[in-house]
């Protein structure tokens, strides 16, 4: 087969070089497995630079999704917890993952539930723009949840423009949990371990 797509039919491979030379071109095998092989007579350099040119292309439209970490530990003050979720609400709208991890050290084994409530007020902070990909769970000394960005989400930034984010009062937010810690604290039941909240 020529560069133009004339068909030369089941040759020789000697004639085939032989017809490649007389027009000033390279003999390149495309297919190898094929019975009978099939081959081009092509230019070889602009061959090799149309299949790297071809692969750039591929690769510039290739998306790659990463996973972030933001760090939490169970006695977390509001200010931090704050930075940290915007942070990851910065990196959801990227189209990356975030996995929010609680480290617990010694005693703090002991208070697991400290460390689910405070995934769970972040699942709910970044409802609006994320999904629960791995659902909290304990890892060693460590619990976390993996969150990704919501499809309909993103498919939706890309054809509309961005809308202005939604407001969240912060203070109400931190009063509410202000109110829940002065609460009287009443004994929780025995969990089993898979069950965190």
């Amino acid at each position: 087969m020529t560069e133009e797509g004339e068909a030369l039919g089941v040759m020789d491979v000697r004639d085939a070089i032989k017809t490649a030379r007389d027009r000033g071109m390279d003999l390149v095998e495309i297919a190898p497995s094929a019975k009978p092989p099939v081959c081009k007579i092509i230019d070889y350099g602009k061959f090799l630079y149309e299949q790297k040119k071809r692969q750039h292309e591929a690769k510039k439209k290739q998306v790659t999704v990463q996973v972030k970490e933001i760090k939490f530990r169970p006695g977390t003050d509001d200010h931090d917890y704050n930075y940290r979720m915007e942070h990851a609400r910065q990196w959801l709208g990227e189209g990356d993952k975030v996995r929010a991890a609680i480290a617990f050290r010694g005693r703090e084994m002991s208070h697991r539930e400290l460390g689910a409530k405070i995934l769970k007020r972040l699942t709910l902070d970044l409802a609006d723009m994320a999904e629960v990909e791995v659902a909290p769970k304990m890892e060693g000394y460590q619990m976390f949840t993996i969150l990704v960005p919501n499809k309909a989400k993103a498919a939706e930034k890309k054809a509309s423009a961005p809308a202005p984010e939604p407001t969240v009062d912060k203070r109400e937010t931190a009063a509410s949990l202000k109110r829940e810690q002065k609460a009287p604290k009443v004994k929780p039941d025995q969990k089993d371990e898979d069950e965190i909240f």
